[in-house]
């Protein structure tokens, strides 16, 4: 197995992508108003995208447990029953779990503490753009809780609800040979991750994020011809270029495209690009 780059697109239309907790779930963005979707957030989107497909996860969100364990250490436990050495128990959960031998883990069980070094790496996802966040108060029409006795309504019939109106976001990953080797994650493990990415929104709405409001729009897939690659993942980065203004409303506008004179020069390397258009 040879590196591979990916760069991925996608659209967020009056949504929350990924909420931040310190700021009353409003959506992430960083000092300079430029929107963002942390990797921890796609990263748990790709393991419910496998699990979708019938592959065995390990780190599952709760709500999706389908084996009665509410916790990692009980999965470790009603897995693993005999006594095993470090080596024979990484290799099993390797075999096992297609989020272990991918993105990698920490096993801290039984008195025990190996790490995993996965070979795939994701980076934090930034919108194009500096975002415009509304907010809508909204109210229920019951109480949640038990009134006081003075009052009609508790206190948590009202909120408020936030959310993205437009932006366009790219994140970088890549898949490390050398470390895909080591945990046996092969090429039908990239196939399968490639189809969680393509599909990456399917069976995630919500009421921040209803049926349409994400979309992924290109992937930008570029295979190397050796383990190391032919030229280096920032190279790969600064291939993506777009038109910036502040009068964007939708992602054609952006007009996102490939440096063709440089890809050509690194095609002559051995790199290989392959666009994948978004479900």
């Amino acid at each position: 197995m040879n590196k591979i780059d990916f760069i991925m697109t996608f659209t967020v239309s009056n949504a929350n992508p990924n909420g931040d907790p310190l700021a009353g779930n409003m959506p992430r963005t960083n000092a300079s108003g430029f929107g963002e979707v942390s990797d921890v957030c796609i990263k748990r989107k790709i393991r419910n995208r496998l699990q979708d497909n019938g592959f065995d996860i390990f780190v599952k969100s709760k709500e999706r447990s389908d084996d009665g364990c509410k916790s990692l250490e009980s999965r470790y436990k009603n897995t693993f029953k005999g006594k095993m050495t470090d080596e024979e128990l990484e290799k099993a959960f390797n075999e096992k779990w297609i989020d272990v031998r991918g993105f990698g883990q920490v096993i801290t069980y039984d008195k025990r503490s190996i790490g995993i070094r996965g070979p795939i790496s994701i980076g934090i996802a930034k919108s194009l753009n500096p975002v415009s966040i509304e907010n809508m108060q909204i109210t229920k029409s019951i109480n949640g809780m038990e009134a006081k006795a003075d009052k009609g309504a508790s206190s948590d019939t009202m909120g408020m609800k936030y959310f993205v109106e437009f932006g366009t976001y790219i994140v970088q990953g890549a898949i490390n040979a050398y470390f895909a080797e080591k945990t046996g994650f092969g090429e039908s493990d990239v196939d399968a991750f490639k189809e969680a990415l393509r599909t990456l929104f399917v069976n995630d709405s919500s009421s921040a994020r209803p049926d349409g409001s994400m979309e992924v729009q290109d992937i930008f897939w570029f295979e190397h011809s050796c383990p190391v690659g032919n030229v280096s993942s920032a190279k790969i980065k600064n291939l993506v270029k777009w038109d910036e203004s502040d009068e964007h409303k939708c992602y054609e506008d952006y007009n996102i495209r490939i440096d063709e004179e440089k890809l050509k020069e690194y095609e002559g390397l051995g790199l290989k690009l392959t666009v994948i258009k978004g479900l």
